[in-house]
């Protein structure tokens, strides 16, 4: 025990570093476990889609989506979601729902929204768009 207080005199910098980085891991894991949704990764979203008709939501602007998104996918603003205008997604409450952007930052906060909005079963994309291109899947171009 006394080695790690003479540590914590003769490096209180490194001292503090650590503590912060044990705090930021405390507070990440925390924060997943009460947001509401869970990540899942590309290959998670396929079975999704094939075995429960997962409904895939594209969050990032029209041309964007027409650049390229999931087949099936959806797209909505996440202004609609945020303002409660989800129109037909009201009869899926109870299937699941998985939030897709780019990178998979922006989509955490309108899967929370979602699940506050009483959908049962919200999910993430884990790295948005980024993962999926990644793992070489499929994207369909144009207007749909």
């Amino acid at each position: 025990m006394q080695e790690y207080l003479d540590f914590l005199i003769a490096k209180p910098i490194l001292s503090l570093a650590w503590v912060g980085i044990f705090v930021i891991l405390i507070l990440t894991i925390i924060k997943q476990k009460t947001s509401g949704y869970t990540e899942v990764s590309p290959s998670e979203l396929t079975m999704l889609m094939n075995r429960e008709e997962a409904t895939v939501l594209d969050i990032r602007s029209m041309d964007e989506y027409r650049g390229g998104h999931i087949t099936g996918s959806r797209h909505i603003l996440p202004s609609e979601i945020k303002d409660g205008k989800l129109g037909a997604l009201e009869n899926k409450k109870s299937t699941p729902i998985v939030v897709v952007c780019k990178t998979g930052q922006t989509a955490q906060a309108n899967a929370t929204l979602l699940h506050k909005a009483g959908f049962e079963s919200v999910k993430l994309l884990k790295s948005g768009l980024i993962s999926w291109n990644e793992a070489n899947l499929p994207l369909v171009r144009g207007k749909k």
